[in-house]
């Protein structure tokens, strides 16, 4: 995969921060592309394209991945295995939500690490950075508008309580904007991923909870699998040091 991160368009910039920062600016374009690809639409109109956006999404996920700086790899490699694991409890076990075949898609999780990596670069990007102050409190502002609007108006329950525990968790956090950025980036291949038709949210979370399609509250469970994510990095860090 280096031999493509040769190309001219990547050595034209300096850093390895500067190489994310193409992967993160492509996320949008690479989610319609592979997500339609994997639509009810295009498997009724050409054939199942499955298997190549299982194939793209690998590669998206390789490039991503060796263009990132060190502490994003590991992110990232411990992502793939973390959202494995939450695609079997909340998808298998709980039923929260279903593919279009009844088997776990296998670009899903190299696509959550996407989607992870995606809004990590974001909050690191200069413009971020620089006025982190002002889009906490834009971000605390329009997700709180969103959680109330799906809630009190599409009878999105789930999200009302989710989203209450997401604001729990960005308050421990000292709301941090990488958990906004990453949200924004979930709640675009949730959007995007519905419209196709690739996976459906149940209209009722355990068979109680009224829940739209998708529920903007999912953003909770990302930024609880980060808490367990960075968790398990720094420890790997912290094992790796004292071996050295």
């Amino acid at each position: 995969m280096n031999w493509l991160l040769a190309l001219p368009i990547f050595n034209t910039l300096e850093s390895k921060k500067e190489k994310a920062f193409v992967f993160a600016y492509l996320f949008p374009f690479f989610t319609i592309l592979a997500l339609l690809i994997d639509s009810v639409y295009f498997q009724k109109k050409y054939f199942d394209g499955r298997m190549l956006t299982n194939i793209l999404a690998i590669i998206y996920f390789c490039l991503f991945f060796f263009s990132a700086q060190s502490y994003l790899r590991k992110l990232m490699f411990v992502m793939v295995f973390l959202s494995y694991i939450g695609e079997l409890i909340f998808c298998k076990l709980l039923g929260m939500y279903a593919y279009r075949t009844s088997d776990i898609p296998l670009y899903v999780p190299f696509g959550h690490a996407i989607v992870y990596a995606s809004g990590f670069v974001i909050a690191e990007m200069p413009f971020v950075v620089k006025n982190e102050n002002k889009l906490k409190k834009i971000f605390l502002v329009c997700f709180t508008a969103l959680f109330l609007i799906v809630g009190l108006f599409l009878n999105d329950i789930f999200s009302l309580v989710f989203g209450a525990l997401f604001f729990v968790l960005m308050k421990r956090k000292k709301g941090q904007n990488v958990y906004y950025t990453i949200a924004l980036c979930v709640i675009f291949i949730e959007l995007v991923g519905t419209f196709f038709k690739c996976w459906t949210w149940v209209p009722k979370t355990f068979n109680l909870i009224p829940a739209v399609n998708p529920p903007m509250g999912a953003v909770f469970f990302y930024a609880g699998g980060d808490v367990i994510l960075a968790k398990i990095v720094s420890y790997w860090k912290d094992k790796n040091e004292i071996i050295n």
